[in-house]
């Protein structure tokens, strides 16, 4: 699994077509800073998530893995929406900080 951002979707009217009716979006990698890999991929969409989100995807053969992606021609797909994550103790990720 990997760490991402929604930046941008991506429309195709014409597709193979197992991928009809698929959501696809434009994912930016992210480390655990939420800073820029440099890398970015076309995930399908398996959870609803939005432009500017934070987001758990998956690759390769672990991308055909959900129930939406199951046996379709698919490399990357959005599986997870995230709320936060902490490291050692410290919060690098919060989708809803508390107020101060």
């Amino acid at each position: 699994m990997l760490l991402g951002k929604i930046v941008g979707t991506l429309v195709s009217n014409r597709k193979d077509p197992k991928l009809e009716g698929m959501k696809l979006m434009v994912v930016q990698q992210i480390d655990l800073d939420c800073q820029d890999t440099g890398k970015y991929v076309i995930a399908v969409d398996a959870v609803g998530a939005g432009i500017q989100e934070v987001i758990l995807y998956a690759t390769g053969s672990s991308a055909r893995q959900t129930v939406l992606t199951e046996n379709k021609p698919v490399d990357a797909v959005v599986m997870a929406i995230v709320d936060e994550w902490e490291v050692d103790g410290v919060f690098r990720y919060q989708k809803y900080p508390e107020s101060q």
